[in-house]
């Protein structure tokens, strides 16, 4: 039976439907094979219906909206304005301050696309005029906007969280440390490459202007904090924190920068509610079709091909890094959480990994996937957002990717890196 729905779902993905579709015919085909007829098809509902009512979900529209509003408003470019005065003088600045920027703005947001839109659109022609070749450009922000997936808060992490049940609290502290090791590794790679191609520096900007960008940027700061500080000072949950997001995103950027209007604000909640629809549909398809592989014991009858149940820790985290990141190399990120998490659940539940860790690792690897040749997610928003050829954008990759996955390997054999802060904060 799992070669059947398997090879079904690759057929119907290679003649181009939507991934919500071979997953629902996936499902549907898993439930039709187990128990006969069409008489199952309510319970393959009531799955698809228990997939979407973790209240934890309702955090994913809210972040999503509230990185809408803040990428047609102010705060973005504010932030930009902060790194810039104090790093853009650097040698390699501007594209330390490029990363320094999709960090931060990922610490507000929780999307790699939106960072990419919000940090690449005005830094890329600033980056161009400074003599920076734009294959580094592009990949750069493609791959700095992998930070975003880390840095709380974490639209992946949050789906991860609701469907292997872990903390989402704990989830989102843990992706600080590999978040802020992989911005200064990229920062560094930067500079050298500032001075293997010898860009030239920028000014240098005064201690009064950079006064006024902290100024500027105070009210866009206020973000990490409502969602850091009040998650783990107690005062939210992390779905709340979300909402207190968009209250805050939309008093800034309505009231306080008056950037935006009740039509801009309908029109993005508009955009928001297109994006959670289809978030929502995979996850429901996505729940259907994990209770049928679980159902069936596929997950136990592929790893015990593999015999990953004779590895040791250590291999089997291997091996689930290997499996996200070659899977969303070609799927997009949310699927393959959805579908790879629970056959690999057992066997993490047996070794005696810590479920934090695991979702960490498997965040990350689903964020450099995102951005990897051929069909990462994030490479084709880079060519809608700059209109640029595939090679263009994919030609500057190598070197970010290969630093991203030393920090992958880091984090297997040194998981403090991800579990300091988290037991710090909760043990």
């Amino acid at each position: 039976m799992a070669i059947t729905i398997f090879s079904i779902m690759i057929v119907l993905l290679l003649l181009g439907f939507p991934m919500m579709i071979p997953l629902i015919i996936g499902a549907f085909v898993g439930f039709y094979s187990l128990f006969g007829g069409m008489g199952q098809l309510e319970t393959m509902v009531q799955q698809m219906m228990a997939g979407i009512r973790p209240a934890s979900l309702i955090a994913v529209p809210m972040f999503i909206f509230a990185a809408d509003i803040m990428t047609r408003g102010q705060s973005a470019g504010r932030l930009i304005n902060l790194v810039m005065s104090f790093v853009g003088h650097l040698r390699g600045g501007l594209a330390v301050s490029t990363a320094a920027a999709c960090t931060m703005f990922g610490a507000v947001s929780g999307s790699t696309q939106a960072t990419v839109v919000a940090i690449g659109s005005p830094l890329r022609p600033r980056m161009l005029k400074a003599g920076y070749n734009d294959s580094f450009i592009l990949a750069l922000i493609v791959n700095s906007s992998d930070i975003a997936f880390l840095i709380p808060p974490s639209i992946g992490m949050i789906i991860y969280g609701v469907v292997s049940n872990t903390s989402i609290a704990e989830l989102f502290i843990a992706g600080v440390g590999p978040g802020i090791l992989i911005l200064i590794l990229f920062s560094i790679y930067s500079w050298i490459y500032a001075v293997r191609n010898r860009v030239p520096t920028e000014e240098r900007a005064s201690w009064g202007e950079r006064l006024v960008a902290v100024r500027d940027a105070l009210w866009p700061l206020g973000f990490p904090v409502i969602i850091i500080g009040g998650i783990y000072g107690g005062i939210f949950s992390p779905t709340e924190a979300a909402a207190a997001c968009v209250l805050y995103a939309i008093l800034l950027e309505m009231v306080v920068f008056r950037e935006l209007d009740f039509k801009g604000l309908y029109e993005t909640a508009k955009s928001t509610g297109l994006i959670t629809a289809v978030v929502f549909i995979l996850v429901a398809a996505g729940a259907a079709f994990s209770w049928v592989i679980s159902f069936a014991q596929i997950p136990q009858q592929i790893l015990a091909g593999i015999g990953i149940d004779q590895m040791g820790q250590i291999g089997v985290l291997v091996v689930i890094s290997i499996a996200f990141f070659i899977g969303c190399m070609f799927v997009d990120p949310i699927v393959v959480i959805l579908v790879l998490v629970p056959i690999f659940a057992p066997v993490v539940q047996a070794v005696g990994l810590d479920p934090v860790l695991v979702g960490t690792i498997i965040t990350l690897q689903v964020a450099i996937g995102s951005a990897t040749p051929p069909f990462g997610c994030d490479i084709f928003t880079a060519i809608a957002v700059f209109k640029r050829p595939y090679m263009d954008v994919i030609r500057g990759t190598p070197p970010f990717i290969l630093i991203l996955l030393c920090v992958s390997a880091a984090l297997i054999f040194f998981p403090q890196i991800a579990l300091f802060l988290r037991d710090l904060a909760f043990r």
